[in-house]
């Protein structure tokens, strides 16, 4: 017995040329590279001098207008956002998904994705907000630099051993 959803006997209908070249476009483009109309990400901590200034203003401006569209409150985006390379990091990763969620390749499902991740954002950055601690003493808090030592004997000995149990005979 043999059913209509059979794998080997399965056809698409088809209306006619219109139709078929339809279903071959949506075809095509399942298998094209993505585009990269949204642009190049950096990574902070590797901007040049000559990138800088065109990043930062960029994203200055990105933040503005998503502080102003969703009417963010200083709790959760401080006046001193850009002195925190926390909250940086989250509102630079937040401006890429949003340009990239609006590129020439997106079907139309990126801007929902945007909106479906936009508060697990912001809860982030309330929560990097609240930990900077700025908003409280209504006044920029420097945060306290910490830098963990890589020189110490034991985490040389620990990197030059293997860590994988049970595989000592």
């Amino acid at each position: 017995m043999t059913s209509r959803d059979d794998v080997e006997r399965f056809e698409i209908p088809s209306s006619g040329a219109e139709d078929d070249e339809l279903t071959a476009e949506l075809f095509r483009s399942a298998f094209r590279p993505p585009s990269r109309t949204s642009g190049v990400a950096h990574r902070w901590r590797e901007l040049t001098a000559e990138q800088a200034p065109n990043v930062w203003t960029a994203l200055a401006v990105w933040v503005r207008w998503l502080v102003g569209t969703y009417q963010l409150t200083t709790s959760v985006v401080p006046d001193c956002w850009w002195r925190h390379s926390e909250i940086v990091a989250e509102l630079y990763a937040l401006q890429r998904a949003e340009l990239a969620s609006y590129g020439g390749d997106d079907p139309g499902f990126g801007p929902l994705a945007f909106h479906e991740r936009l508060p697990h954002a912001v809860e982030r950055l309330r929560t990097h907000t609240r930990t900077a601690g700025c908003v409280g003493l209504q006044a920029h808090k420097d945060p306290t630099p910490r830098a963990l030592p890589t020189d110490a004997p034991e985490f040389i000995e620990w990197q030059t051993a293997p860590h994988q149990s049970g595989l000592e005979f």
